[in-house]
Parts: C-alpha cells; structure tokens; sequence
C-alpha cells in the first residue's frame, strides 16, 4: 500500500499539501497557529508564544483557551492524517514533521549539506547544494499569515536566513572564478538592500574580476556616503579591506572572500572585549530601587545572600539562586534587596531583565539583544541568530563579576541562555515555579506571613494604634489577605483612602462582597492580576493530559474552601489517580494549599478567584448536578 505523502510550505504563501492535493487551512487564525507550529517543527512551541502570535502582542484573558479551540479546528480541518502530526506537549504543541516533509526543513538539510561539502573542499557541490536550497523559496513568506508580530519576528527571521545563504553561494561561485556571471544578480540585490556591506563587497569583487575596477571603487564610495549619511558610520574594516586589495591591483581572491564573509560574531567579541579592557568600559547598573525590607524577610535575606556568595566560591561556577513563591509574596523585593547587597561584589556590573512570566514571557533573544548592547557590542553587530547571540554572551561574560537578576521566569529554558560564562558572575532568579531543572541553583521558597508579622506589616501602613484598637477585625482582614505582602498592602491603602472607615468596617465589606478581588484594587494594585498569570500557566499535564484549569473551576463551583482527589474525581467523571494529578498542579501554580490528610485548601482569596472562573464558565458548570448534591 502506498504510503501518504504529507508537505507543509512556509517559503512562501503558507500550503498544506497531502498527495500532492491542497489541504484547505482558510480561518486566519488557525493560519496564524499552523504557520507559528511550522517555524517550531520537533519543538515545543508555548500556549502563551502562540497568544502573542494571534492577538499581535495583546492577547485576552481567555487567550490560552481560545488557543486550545483554534488548535482543536486546526486538526478537523487537516484532516486525521495530517492532524495526526500536531502533538498537546506542555506547555503547549509540537508539530512532528521529519526533515523532508517540510520546505524550511528541506532548506535546512540542504544548507547543512553544503557546509559539509565545502569542509570536504567541494565547492563545486556545495555550490549546487545552494543552489537547490534557494530554488525552494516561492515568494515572501509569512505575508499572507494576519499576524504583524509573526511576520516582524520570524518573517526578518527567515529573509535574514535566504540573504545569508545567498552570500554563502555568491562566496562559493568567486571562489570558483565565476565572477563575470553574478554581477546582475549581485546588482539587483545591492539596490534593494544598498547597506548591507556584505553584499556590497561581494559586488566590488565580481566586477573587479571582470576588469570593471572604476565601477567597483565607485560603488565603495557611493555606499560610503550613504553609510555616513543614513547610520553615521563609516564602512567596515571588511569592506575597507576589499577597497584597498582593488585600489592595490593585487587581487588575492579566496583571502579576500574570506575576510568579507566572515561572520561578524569574532568582530563583535573584539570590538566588545576591547570595550570592557578599557578606561571607559561599560559597566551597567540596571538594579531596580525596592521599598523598606520587611522585618520577616530579614531571615530570608540573610539565607539567600549566603546561598550565593558561598557558591561563587566554587571555581568556574556560576553562583545561582531561585526565589520562589506565591504571587503578591514578596519574591522580587527580596530578591532585589539581595541583588544591591551583593552590588559592591560584582565589579563589572548589574544586568536586570523582568521575564514577563507566564502571562506575557519575553523572548530569550530579546533580552539577549538588550544584555549585549548593555555589555559593549554595537547593535549592528550583534548577531541575528539567537544560538550565536548566546555565543556571543558567554563569551563576553565568561571570567567576569556581573550579577544578572531574571526577574518573574516561567521555566528554566527561558533562563539558561541567560546564564553568564563561566568564573565570578552571580545569576538570581524569581519564578513562581519552582525550577527544579535548573542545574545547580539554590532554590528559596519564601512563605507567606505569619499573623505576627501580617499584622506588623498593616500597622506600619494604617499606624499601630489602629490595629491595637481593634485586634480581631485586623485579624479577621489579614485572614482574608492570607499573609500576602501585595494584600496587605493593598488593604491598608485602602484603609488610608477611606478614613471614615473602621477596620471593621473594612472586615465586613470583605466578608460580604460579592466579588471579593474587587475589594482589593487600588491604583494599578491589585490581587486578580497576579491570579491571573498563575491561572494563565496552566497547562494540561504531561503524563495524563488532565486539565489543571478544568479542575479548578470544578472547586470554584463547589463554593468551598476544601476538597478532595476523590470529590474532585466524582465531579470531573475520571479517576482519582487523574484528579490527584491535576490538584497537584495547582499546589505548584500556588492556586490551591498542599493537602492535609487528604484534603486540598482554598484560601479565601483563591475560593474567590475560583468561583469568578466558574460564574464565567456558566451553565456547564453552575447547573452540574454532582456540583449540587457536593
């Protein structure tokens, strides 16, 4: 039986193809989704990556669900066969495709193919190889995906990618004398991108070899002027060196070539290397300002501070430590009150970068962009491809004293990266998650308060005598705040705002809200934001594919503060072995207390949170008779 043949294209309009027939992919947004699965073939591509991709940078609040609907139409509309490839991986989709089954796969084999045979000396072959690479690409690709921030990130991506092979075979064709027959094609490339120097030098060679020397010397100047002109820059040390071979009449060809193509990843280590030696190196000092330390993170403070200076004594370590916790528990105060402590001991500087989360991550090869920029490296030097920009990081970092703080991580490939070379750096990390994957961290859970010090930390808002004149409405308030650092604070201003209010008058409007969250926002501060981005992270689980989301909408309609495996199995109609599974992943998102004698906590802050999430589930859930008769 003949097997079926499956091809996806991407190197121009986006194609779908089964047998040779079109596999019709026509909603724009499932287009979006195939498009951003495709450029992540055998990776795992994130829930939230794929929400930044479809609302362009805004996604909704429901955005993680709605993804989960557009994959689910994205497979009916494949059909079994091709569906069959889209794989629920957390935290999000894999699409499985083997190299030929794609045309950016295709392109990839053939690109790779060519650098071996060029290792091997067959210029010849590689060229062809080339050749056969770019002979795939159609027309533009991702212009007919609606999604802006696809085409500006991964559509600069891939032209960047087709340029860069182009210069590799325009390379490979003058090192094999067949200069005479690029010109026009070297041309129209020049006019369309006039300061890329890469391609310029390339063009100033071809005609120099086919006796057009005036030509050549006449575009270095032309290209010049508009460097001066348009970046305030002069050309480069490259392209200098093409001037002065043509200028010399003594053309050595492959010496030439291979100072014109050399990737500018060296120059960038020199050009920053060179800045750090110097009077003026950059030194940057990015740590945020952080308000007064709380009295009952003075312990913590102590222990994380030990935690990293102790493991920078390690020869060729990288100090690391994880501050973990609840939202609104007070990670990144204390990790920044850590970060300037140790501010004298890192000589070379302070890199800052807030991740985003979970919610809204920031890319890897943001941040890298930023971190090298920061360190030295002139942005038109810094490399395109995120691999040799985290190159390019460790090499500046290695043997330096930098303390780096990775503010709000989701997970631990979003870090590693990030991780300075080796030798005398610092890296202190704050997630929500706990992390464990990360190779060699200390990690810092940070608790809630205590009673005692919730109640210190709201007389130092509202004033002592306040809360000694009404200790059980404070206690009662501070319950509900669950001895969240961002709660109290956002219940004492609110005190402060309202001063005809008493404390308990405070206590029964909490108690009797209908919408508890709403009660505590003031300002930008608020509690259901911070929820928000925990409830966003969930993921079906990997083992299973149990819904952690599911589940907790479960407990938000059965209006109350305790559960069970087996309660929760009988409402969702599965296992206890699966509802044990998704109950567990919500005590690592912090939406649910860990179990005492087999019984899972809200808290009240949570209980809220769950039954807004139910109330917005509606029917389905509000009406379930088990939810009932529980």
């Amino acid at each position: 039986m003949k097997r079926d043949t499956l091809n996806f294209l991407l190197l121009g309009p986006l194609s779908v193809r089964l047998n040779a027939c079109e596999v019709h992919v026509s909603a724009p947004r499932q287009r979006v989704v195939m498009a951003a699965l495709l450029l992540n073939a055998n990776r795992v591509i994130s829930v939230d990556r794929i929400a930044e991709y479809v609302w362009d940078g805004a996604p909704p609040p429901s955005a993680a669900a709605t993804v989960r609907t557009y994959v689910m139409r994205l497979r009916q509309a494949l059909g079994e066969h091709a569906s069959a490839r889209i794989l629920t991986r957390a935290p999000g989709y894999l699409l499985e495709l083997d190299e030929h089954e794609s045309d950016l796969g295709q392109f990839t084999a053939h690109r790779r193919r060519a650098a071996e045979l060029a290792e091997r000396g067959d210029l010849e072959g590689s060229s062809t190889e080339l050749a056969e690479a770019l002979a795939l690409w159609r027309e533009e690709p991702l212009a007919d995906i609606p999604s802006r921030t696809l085409r500006d990130v991964e559509g600069r991506y891939l032209q960047e990618l087709r340029l860069q092979t182009m210069e590799l075979r325009f390379d490979t064709e003058l090192a094999l004398l067949r200069h005479a027959e690029l010109v026009p094609e070297l041309w129209r490339l020049v006019r369309k991108y006039p300061l890329r120097e890469a391609l310029v030098g390339k063009l100033m060679l071809a005609l120099f070899r086919s006796g057009r020397q005036s030509e050549a010397l006449d575009l270095y100047q032309r290209t010049r002027v508009l460097l001066v002109e348009q970046l305030g820059a002069e050309p480069s040390a490259d392209l200098c060196e093409v001037q002065q071979h043509i200028l010399s009449a003594h053309d050595r060809p492959r010496a030439a070539i291979t100072a014109v193509a050399r990737p500018q990843a060296p120059r960038a280590v020199a050009t920053a290397t060179a800045a750090w030696s110097g009077p003026g190196r950059p030194s940057p000092a990015q740590l945020p300002s952080v308000p007064p330390l709380l009295p009952a993170h003075t312990g913590p403070l102590a222990r994380l501070e030990r935690s990293l200076s102790a493991s920078a004594q390690s020869a060729g370590a990288v100090a690391t430590a994880v501050v973990t916790g609840r939202g609104g528990v007070g990670k990144s105060a204390l990790a920044l009150h850590a970060a300037h402590a140790l501010r004298d001991r890192s000589v070379h500087g302070q890199l800052y970068a807030n991740l985003g989360g979970g919610s809204r991550p920031l890319s890897c090869r943001t941040v890298l962009l930023r971190f090298l920029a920061d360190l030295g490296v002139p942005r038109g030097e810094i490399p395109t491809e995120e691999s040799e920009r985290e190159s390019l990081y460790r090499s500046l970092t290695s043997g330096r004293r930098l303390l780096v703080v990775l503010d709000n991580a989701q997970c631990a490939a979003q870090i590693r990266p990030l991780i300075p070379g080796s030798g005398g750096s610092r890296l202190l990390v704050t997630s929500r998650r706990r992390l464990a994957d990360l190779e060699g961290a200390h990690t810092l859970l940070l608790s809630p308060l205590d009673e005692a010090g919730a109640l210190e930390l709201l007389g130092s808002i509202v004033g002592p005598a306040v809360v000694r004149a009404e200790p059980q409405a404070a206690r009662a308030v501070l319950r509900i705040c669950a001895g969240l650092p961002l709660a109290i604070r956002i219940a004492g201003t609110r005190l402060l705002e309202r001063p005809h209010w008493s404390i308990g008058d405070f206590a029964r409007r909490l108690t009797q809200a209908p919408r508890l969250l709403d009660e505590l926002r003031t300002g930008d501060l608020g509690i259901r934001p911070s929820l928000d981005a925990d409830h966003d992270g969930l993921r079906p689980t990997a083992s299973t594919g149990v819904d952690p989301a599911e589940v907790f909408t479960v407990l938000g309609a059965t209006e109350t503060g305790y559960t069970s495996s087996g309660r929760v199995a009988m409402l969702l109609g599965c296992s206890e072995a699966k509802a044990e599974e998704g109950l567990d992943a919500l005590v690592e998102a912090h939406l649910l207390h860990p179990p005492r004698a087999g019984r899972y906590r809200l808290d009240a802050l949570l209980q809220a949170y769950a039954s807004e999430r139910a109330q917005a589930a509606g029917m389905e859930w509000r009406g379930h008779p088990l939810v009932r008769a529980v």
